[in-house]
């Protein structure tokens, strides 16, 4: 609150200091998000202007990180859909996934399950569990209802772990007839 003041008369010290306490988790969000280290740079600058820029007209009464991580949200959000319109991207992606095919550790495999959730299924994930945003807080950055949070976090786990199992990280799952 005090650091949004300073910001909003211009202090340049508040400023840098806005951005170093802020940087680190607008750029998890957005490499998790975009998977991609260049985009989630750059969209992260975007997003650290953009917040700044936009500072006077944030509600003083609400917490200011959500507020600043539904603008990185955003921006990647925009960031994806020019990345849609732009198939090359999306066919040199799947050529290097093709290449990479080998076993890699608990943590990549993690990651490589993330990547093919959906957009806004990663997006929720990464919220939920990097970031530690509520799910009410989620549903507010994400303009969605509660329940569609809860519903995507559930899909995202269950193609988590049935990644997981498909590449023989977590053994399979019995069936009731193989318990007896």
């Amino acid at each position: 609150m005090e650091l949004a003041q300073r910001c909003l008369m211009g202090d340049a010290g508040a400023l840098r200091e806005f951005v170093e306490v802020y940087r680190p988790a607008v750029f998890a969000l957005c490499f998790r998000i975009l998977q991609h280290h260049q985009d989630a740079e750059d969209t992260t600058q975007e997003s650290l202007v953009r917040a700044l820029r936009y500072l006077k007209s944030w509600d003083s009464s609400q917490p200011l990180t959500p507020w600043v991580m539904k603008i990185a949200a955003n921006r990647c959000r925009t960031n994806l859909g020019r990345r849609s319109r732009t198939p090359l991207a999306s066919q040199i992606a799947e050529e290097v996934a093709e290449t990479n095919e080998d076993r890699h550790s608990l943590g990549e495999e993690i990651q490589r399950a993330l990547a093919l959730l959906v957009d806004h299924q990663r997006t929720c994930f990464s919220l939920f569990y990097e970031n530690e945003c509520s799910v009410s807080e989620i549903a507010k950055l994400m303009q969605v209802p509660e329940g569609t949070v809860k519903t995507w976090l559930h899909r995202g786990r269950k193609q988590l772990a049935q990644h997981l199992r498909d590449r023989g990280i977590v053994p399979q799952q019995r069936t009731a007839g193989e318990l007896s």
